[in-house]
């Protein structure tokens, strides 16, 4: 007698799709727990997050780049206001302190030195250099001893800016760190660099 076998309906676990009831015990979806109500003033429940973190190390991890995102917002609008990037501001920010302490000659650092003291690194520190030679802001000399070094000096127009954004820079990190005294802002230091070494 021919049997007839009917094929998984797109309902179906089978058929391909995840279901609660189709998570195995192995799986690490199913080993995390789940709560209805993460606790308040959490990460979990800041990005509504039901299941558990795999583990301390993943909770703190994805803390400190979601405190990135919310630090980094204000002041990227306020470098947007006034026609530069944080990156290009940072630039601008160690020709500065170069400057006042003496490090730099006329024709200012080396473009690789600067790459080695900005905050965030990146990829093409060149390309940042060539927008900000674009907007009159540094200046670029090649080297006559080594012509692979390139020297980039700030100009007055990059100090005006930096003059005018003095201000509101330190307004923002006074405001973001509003909520924390002292010895918690001296110990989220410590942290932190520990963290990076």
């Amino acid at each position: 007698m021919e049997r007839h076998i009917s094929s998984p309906t797109a309902g179906s676990p089978t058929a391909g799709s995840l279901t609660a009831g189709s998570l195995t015990a192995g799986s690490s979806a199913a080993s995390s727990p789940v709560s209805d109500s993460p606790p308040s003033g959490s990460l979990a429940a800041e990005i509504k997050k039901r299941q558990a973190f795999e583990s301390p190390a993943q909770e703190a991890h994805l803390n400190i780049m979601r405190t990135h995102s919310v630090l980094l917002g204000p002041f990227e609008h306020l470098m947007k206001k006034h026609g530069i990037s944080p990156a290009k501001y940072n630039i601008l920010r160690i020709l500065r302190g170069s400057v006042s302490t003496g490090e730099c000659g006329e024709r200012g650092l080396p473009s690789l030195e600067i790459a080695d003291r900005l905050i965030a690194r990146v990829p093409d520190i060149t390309r940042l250099v060539d927008g900000l030679e674009a907007d009159a802001m540094v200046t670029r000399t090649r080297s006559t001893d080594d012509r692979r070094v390139v020297y980039v000096g700030i100009t007055v127009k990059g100090m005006q800016l930096l003059g005018i954004l003095d201000e509101p820079v330190m307004q923002l990190h006074h405001q973001s760190m509003a909520h924390m005294d002292s010895e918690e802002l001296v110990e989220l230091n410590r942290l932190l660099v520990k963290l990076r070494q």
